[in-house]
């Protein structure tokens, strides 16, 4: 029997992608109606309905990037206090939890980050998804993934072209996440190491150079190693 798997934020932009992409996966999606991750009871009643072996956390808050600056009490409840709230119910049903962070964690100048490399958001984004980070870990029935990745076609008109990551679509994390359900610990996810404009203008020909400033505070050599990745994906 295939085992079932809760999707929290099953209304965002990933899981709709993942609802309409996936067929090979066991899925249950709960939108914030279904599941408010500042609630408690409200996750205990959906984890009681579904009866989960698996809880998928994608709930959050992500973008607009700046709004993690202007309303920290925002980023704080949804991507710090309700990622521990997840994690303590998770904890006492003893369901495995497949955590959503970002590369933003690594602090952004030398590049080629592995899972095992020091930790320096540079951004209350970064910050806020490290401090969901520290209650997973804590939790050893759990993966984190910190992940890079964006709509298909790319959604802006313009990129920046001094801002090197690892991007890659919605769609290539649906193919990849059936080969690394067993996985624990932590796992860097992503595409090709390039340039946000030479990612962009593979879907957006018409996706116009910006450069990114220190006022941005963005890191501008987020890339990632995805060697453990790699190794998994070619195992598989």
């Amino acid at each position: 029997m295939k085992r079932k798997i809760l999707v929290t934020g099953g209304d965002g932009r990933f899981a709709k992608i993942l609802k309409k992409q996936n067929k090979k996966l066991n899925l249950f999606f709960a939108s914030k109606k279904d599941c408010d991750i500042l609630n408690i009871s409200s996750i205990k009643k959906i984890i009681k309905k579904v009866r989960p072996n698996i809880l998928l956390h994608c709930a959050g808050l992500s973008r607009p990037m700046n709004l993690h600056e202007t309303n920290i009490q925002k980023s704080i409840d949804l991507n710090i206090i309700g990622t521990a709230n997840i994690t303590k119910i998770c904890k006492s049903n003893n369901i495995k939890l497949i955590y959503f962070s970002t590369g933003y964690v690594y602090e952004g100048k030398k590049g080629n980050y592995k899972e095992s490399d020091s930790l320096k958001p540079i951004n209350n984004y970064g910050l806020s998804k490290l401090g969901g980070e520290c209650s997973v870990s804590m939790y050893k029935n759990s993966l984190i993934l910190r992940i890079t990745m964006t709509e298909k076609p790319f959604a802006h008109n313009k990129a920046f072209y001094n801002l090197k990551s690892n991007f890659m679509y919605h769609e290539d994390l649906v193919d990849i996440l059936p080969k690394i359900l067993n996985q624990t610990g932590i796992l860097n996810i992503g595409g090709k190491a390039q340039s946000v404009y030479s990612f962009a203008k593979l879907s957006n020909r018409k996706v116009k150079k910006l450069k990114a400033t220190k006022k941005d505070k963005l890191p501008l050599n987020q890339t990632m190693n995805l060697n453990k990745l790699n190794k998994i994906i070619i195992k598989k």
